[in-house]
């Protein structure tokens, strides 16, 4: 099995081998599907992925929710909320954008 990190790549390796040119001639998504793509996926990573989406949400629910209760918040709730978003969404754009090259 050959890592493929885009389509650039796929697309070189289909015209320099001619034993995939045949393979892709006889059955296209038997012969991509040999492939395996550079973004992990394992349960592992869906978990951690899920968890920081939801974080994300659950503060943007609870910044919401603040906003509209006739309490006084205090300024280091907000500063933990923010700091907890900020967070979760540098993680998560670290996990999903590609590795440089």
């Amino acid at each position: 099995m050959q890592r493929v990190k885009n389509f650039m790549e796929f697309q070189k390796e289909l015209t320099t081998n001619a034993h995939l040119q045949q393979e892709f001639k006889d059955d296209p998504v038997k012969a991509i599907l040999q492939f395996k793509s550079s973004v992990p996926d394992s349960w592992v990573y869906r978990v951690v992925v899920g968890s920081l989406g939801l974080a994300i949400l659950i503060v943007i629910a609870g910044v919401i929710l603040l906003s509209f209760s006739d309490k006084d918040v205090q300024p280091t709730i907000l500063t933990l909320f923010t700091a907890i978003a900020s967070g979760s969404v540098g993680a998560l754009a670290g996990l999903l954008s590609p590795a440089p090259k």
